[in-house]
């Protein structure tokens, strides 16, 4: 994700996102970053998110059109949504996959309910305003785009992938977890998170474990233990 989105952006830090705890179980490297705030409130210049009336839900995946993200599985998921509602997905990113994920677009009917404009340089302020973040890979590290939906307020669903997702919403309790390429259970996860959203102020409130304020006060703490231990 870093290379895909965000990494070409002139003016936000690319986030700072690790593949696993620097202490297991009990420090994270930081995610959050006040500046990451900041960002998601930004101006948008998007016909889907920023109308006075929004008549169809928008969900949005970030990250590199590449297989292990498994945006087709996701494309897949809101094909079989749209036969019950209407429904509108934003992909944002750009990579290999591009050619295959169009296609498959185009034979699924889509044209018009699928948009992927590749790398935008602040995916923070269509995190804030989407109706639901969506990570569908197939295998994470501790997947950081996860935690910056949150931390921007966004109802999340994850793939329970190996590993990162099942740690991040704590088994399920911040966003729903399905099986990794199961587009039927991802589809009925997006339609019930549509409709029953978690708060924002819970997924924020989770996401602050993550911030950079939380790990360096963690980290003195340590380094503090360390001393006395040292000492004694």
């Amino acid at each position: 994700y870093c290379g895909g989105v965000a990494g070409r952006c002139p003016t936000i830090p690319p986030p700072r996102c690790t593949s696993r705890p620097t202490v297991s179980g009990s420090v994270y490297n930081p995610t959050i970053t006040p500046e990451l705030i900041e960002h998601s409130h930004a101006p948008l210049d998007d016909p889907w998110l920023t109308a006075p009336e929004r008549p169809v839900p928008v969900v949005l995946g970030v990250g590199r059109l590449v297989p292990n993200k498994d945006f087709a599985n996701l494309i897949q998921a809101v094909a079989l949504v749209r036969q019950q509602r209407p429904l509108r997905l934003l992909i944002l990113g750009e990579g290999d996959e591009r050619p295959r994920l169009e296609a498959l677009v185009q034979r699924l009917g889509l044209s018009d309910a699928v948009r992927m404009p590749g790398y935008v340089t602040n995916p923070y302020a269509y995190m804030r305003r989407a109706d639901l973040f969506v990570l569908s890979s197939a295998n994470e590290g501790l997947p950081g785009v996860l935690i910056e939906a949150m931390a921007c307020g966004a109802p999340v669903v994850a793939t329970d992938c190996a590993t990162g997702p099942r740690e991040i919403l704590t088994g399920g309790q911040y966003g729903r977890l399905v099986p990794v390429g199961d587009s039927t259970a991802l589809a009925a996860a997006i339609v019930a998170t549509l409709d029953h959203p978690q708060p924002a102020e819970q997924l924020q409130e989770r996401a602050a474990l993550f911030s950079a304020e939380r790990a360096v006060g963690a980290y003195l703490e340590l380094a503090q233990q360390a001393g006395i231990t040292r000492g004694h």
